[in-house]
């Protein structure tokens, strides 16, 4: 738990560092010698700043971090009960949808006004679908609910949150365009 904690709180701070410097940010082609060709974040005047050290280290932590997390996973994974009860499971469940209809309702109306801001929307978006469909069935008692949350899963979260992961990449911000 308190892993999962600072995590949290590292990802944080990083996020609001990263995007107090997302205002002087361009895309730009990576030329053909150095690798991939990917477009690339980098600074307006890339000599003067250092912002390329904070995504460096931004890079670097949340790398960190995450491989710091798979021990606790295997920790979770053998030490967590089979069954537990929740003190606020309806608070729960109304949450992640209210979160997931947020998502839906913004990403709609970014795309509506054909603000470049719906591929992170979008993204998010697919991210809160995939969740959902994962804890629908994982928490889902055996029987009809169990068949229920498979076909809400398959029928409509899964689909969607890919229609969503495509409509992020599409509508990504690209030099050119």
């Amino acid at each position: 738990m308190a892993l999962t904690t600072f995590t949290a709180m590292v990802s944080s701070v990083l996020s609001l560092a990263l995007l107090t410097g997302v205002h002087s940010l361009r895309m730009v082609r990576v030329d053909a010698g150095s690798g991939s060709g990917v477009p690339r974040i980098l600074p307006k005047a890339a000599a003067a700043s250092t912002f390329p050290l904070l995504l460096r280290r931004a890079a670097t932590v949340l790398t960190v971090l995450g491989l710091a997390m798979i021990p606790w996973l295997v920790f979770l994974h053998t030490g967590l009960p089979a069954t537990a009860q929740a003190s606020h499971w309806a608070w729960t469940w109304t949450g992640l949808d209210s979160f997931e209809a947020l998502c839906l309702l913004s990403t709609g109306l970014l795309l509506r006004r054909g603000d470049c801001r719906a591929c992170l929307t979008s993204a998010a978006t697919s991210a809160v679908l995939l969740v959902d469909a994962w804890f629908d069935t994982m928490t889902a008692a055996p029987g009809s609910d169990l068949k229920l949350a498979v076909l809400m899963a398959v029928f409509a979260e899964l689909p969607l949150a890919v229609a969503c992961g495509v409509l992020a990449t599409r509508t990504f911000p690209r030099p050119g365009r």
